[in-house]
């Protein structure tokens, strides 16, 4: 029998309107992810990669086409649905942090605590990141990717279903890199979350269980990784 997905889309269209142009971003995209997958999303800029992720995370509605949460067609929600789904269900990480100056990486991490129903403590959070000595220091007082893995504590403090990763290493080096993806990797394994990564980087669909490539807006090709490398063997 085969395991019933986390989300699964039907005909996903999404079309932008720039005045009088319309912008087609995604073509009737049909997908499914299942419960503690790490998929990795690769395709050239525009091919409707992020488009995806946000309507997978709610931050956004596609055109026509239905996704399914489980059980719950996501696009019949309304807008305290979606809130409640965003704030309760999935995690965020972007290529720049957000993380706000003026609070420490535990009050930046509490931001999603004080809200959040099922969340694990800021300091249980940050420990995962192998962040437990920087607790107290202030985003200028840390590194771009100690920024990163305070922002994605943020994320699964909330204990989430699904984490969405867009571009995480976008903005770091490759060591720096390697230290953010082995976090992510280690939130995926350890609290079985559901787990998709936007990259450029096609070393990084090493990692992945599968490889779902984008290109104008339509899946051109899913691989299915036989064997997986852990990100503390990539080289790029």
């Amino acid at each position: 029998m085969s395991p019933k997905p986390v989300f699964q889309t039907s005909g996903i269209t999404k079309i932008y309107h720039m005045g009088e142009v319309d912008v087609p971003a995604l073509r009737g995209v049909d997908v499914q992810f299942f419960k503690g997958e790490f998929v990795v999303l690769l395709g050239p800029s525009g091919s409707g990669k992020s488009t995806l992720m946000n309507i997978l995370g709610g931050l956004d509605v596609p055109t026509a086409g239905t996704v399914h949460y489980g059980d719950r067609d996501m696009t019949a929600f309304g807008d305290a649905a979606l809130t409640d789904y965003r704030r309760n269900h999935v995690g965020f990480v972007f290529q720049f942090y957000n993380l706000i100056p003026s609070l420490t990486a535990r009050e930046n991490v509490a931001l999603v605590t004080d809200i959040a129903e099922n969340h694990m403590a800021p300091e249980e959070a940050l420990e995962m990141v192998d962040l437990t000595d920087r607790l107290d220091h202030f985003p200028s007082q840390m590194s771009g990717g100690e920024q990163q893995r305070v922002a994605i504590a943020r994320a699964i403090a909330k204990r989430p279903e699904v984490l969405l990763c867009d571009e995480p290493t976008g903005a770091l080096d490759m060591q720096t890199g390697i230290i953010v993806l082995e976090a992510i990797e280690r939130v995926n394994r350890e609290l079985n979350t559901t787990t998709a990564v936007i990259t450029h980087n096609a070393v990084i669909a090493s990692m992945a269980d599968r490889v779902i490539y984008l290109l104008d807006g339509k899946i051109s090709k899913i691989v299915q990784n036989e064997t997986k490398v852990a990100a503390a063997h990539l080289t790029w």
